[in-house]
């Protein structure tokens, strides 16, 4: 008796320290989060002092003239900072986080350690639904001004369901399959995008949907960014209080039918709220991709594969590594910007051969 109760003292002691490890590595990356932003503001191809960009923050948000920093700046560095540079950086935080997001429900939905929008050809859907919007036009007025990122969603839903059910055909769903499926609705998305750009006739629409497809988000405005934050805000809510039903889902088809859960309908929930975030962030800022496929594998690294874990880590790391990804876009180049589509890809794909070759990975236990 006396043994056991050593035993658990033990566990308990253990479990403390573990939480208030992670605990720590959570603050740490909130902390680093909120930097990254406030350090990218203030970096790109014209130079101002990161002070100055903070006090015009702290000028245009509480109206606090620190130092009468209104007197030392021009009006072409205060429209930089308030009009270009923050709410960019805002974009590529949240972009981040829900990709991230993304790839990490997918990946325990389906069981899946390649499973990401991008791969599984849920980002070409979004972009065929934004194209059609853009191109035939008529849509485009629909539901109070959200017809982009409307057909953007019934994209990328259509996309997410065409794997299923592909990946599904002639017996068990299997990573192969699922990733075969991808690619071919990758590629057939990709040209049915192509087919209404070559024989539209819109100059204005083509040139837009060019943007789409390189993936940038140089389209960052106060007027688009509502929609994406409050989105994706609420969805990672939603997911940061589904971690027992996720991990759930990691034990398998049986044990969560044991446990009560419908795997059938969950599934498709699931499938529906990422497809609705991929949706909305193609609407803005086009495809690029590998970031729900990179950042996931890495938290899980640092924090094991318990979903009440690795969601918030998952979520403040998508944020920070896009933050970075889109300030190396902007400085990298001496003139113009390179597309973040090509950054993403440029890391993730190495990753992506990594986790495909390995013999054995850290997913789920399996």
């Amino acid at each position: 008796m006396t043994q056991l109760k050593q035993r658990l003292s033990i566990e308990y002691d253990a479990a403390i320290q573990k939480n208030h490890v992670f605990l720590f590595l959570l603050t740490g990356l909130g902390i680093l989060a909120l930097l990254s932003m406030l350090l990218a503001v203030g970096l790109g191809t014209v130079k101002i002092p990161p002070d100055i960009a903070y006090k015009i923050i702290a000028y245009k948000l509480f109206h606090l003239n620190i130092d009468n920093v209104m007197s030392q700046v021009s009006p072409a560095h205060m429209d930089i900072i308030w009009q270009i540079r923050l709410p960019r950086v805002i974009l590529s935080a949240v972009v981040g986080a829900g990709l991230a997001m993304c790839g990490t429900v997918m990946q325990a939905s389906v069981q899946n350690p390649l499973a990401e929008p991008y791969i599984l050809g849920i980002s070409a859907g979004a972009s065929l639904g934004a194209t059609f919007s853009i191109l035939i036009g008529s849509a485009s007025g629909l539901f109070f001004g959200l017809g982009t990122a409307f057909w953007a969603f019934i994209g990328a839903l259509g996309a997410s369901f065409f794997v299923l059910v592909l990946s599904g055909i002639g017996g068990r769903m299997s990573t192969v399959k699922m990733v075969l499926s991808g690619s071919i609705a990758s590629a057939l998305f990709i040209a049915l995008s192509n087919l209404l750009i070559y024989i539209s006739n819109d100059a204005e629409g083509i040139r837009s949907v060019t943007f789409w497809n390189m993936g940038s988000l140089a389209a960052a405005k106060w007027d688009n960014l509502m929609l994406p934050v409050v989105g994706i805000t609420l969805c990672c809510l939603f997911f940061l209080f589904q971690s027992r039903t996720l991990n759930t889902l990691l034990l398998g088809e049986e044990a969560a039918i044991t446990l009560g859960i419908n795997l059938t309908k969950v599934r498709r929930l699931y499938m529906m709220i990422t497809a609705l975030i991929t949706g909305l962030i193609v609407s803005v800022c086009g495809i690029f991709g590998f970031v729900g496929l990179v950042i996931p594998h890495v938290v899980r690294g640092l924090v094991g594969s318990d979903h009440k874990r690795l969601m918030p880590g998952t979520i403040l790391i998508g944020a920070i590594f896009l933050t970075w990804a889109d300030v190396l876009a902007r400085i990298i180049l001496k003139s113009g910007e390179l597309p973040i589509g090509i950054i993403t890809a440029l890391v993730g794909a190495p990753f992506f051969m990594y986790i495909l070759f390995k013999q054995s990975f850290d997913f789920g236990n399996k």
